[in-house]
């Protein structure tokens, strides 16, 4: 009897802090933000052969939180009038990826788990 208490006490704790979650098996979001000099333009390929383009980023503004399927996801960021860069970000469930054009124009992927 105490056996099987305890197996349902267990139970119902691993149950619990399951529907703790605040994501739960969710699509990757990400998001441009421009702390550059330049404005910015992105175009993005995504894991499933679609292509987003995002357009004329100011510095100082971010873009809408845009959803993506799984997987990889390639940005091709055209900053003012240098080169592009490119950038691959592979993405998971429930995570949420912000694409820093940081005050030197360099690119950098910060990822958050929204479940954090």
């Amino acid at each position: 009897m105490k056996k099987g208490l305890l197996i349902l006490t267990v139970l119902v704790m691993v149950i619990g802090l399951q529907s703790c979650k605040k994501c739960k098996g969710e699509d990757p979001i990400s998001r441009i933000v421009n702390n550059g000099t330049e404005s910015v333009s992105v175009q993005i390929q995504t894991s499933g052969g679609n292509t987003v383009n995002i357009n004329n980023i100011l510095s100082g503004e971010t873009s809408e939180d845009k959803s993506f399927a799984v997987g990889n996801v390639d940005f091709t960021i055209s900053i003012g009038n240098m080169n592009d860069v490119e950038l691959s970000v592979l993405m998971e469930e429930c995570w949420q990826y912000e694409i820093v054009i940081d005050e030197n124009n360099n690119v950098n992927s910060i990822p958050t788990d929204r479940n954090e």
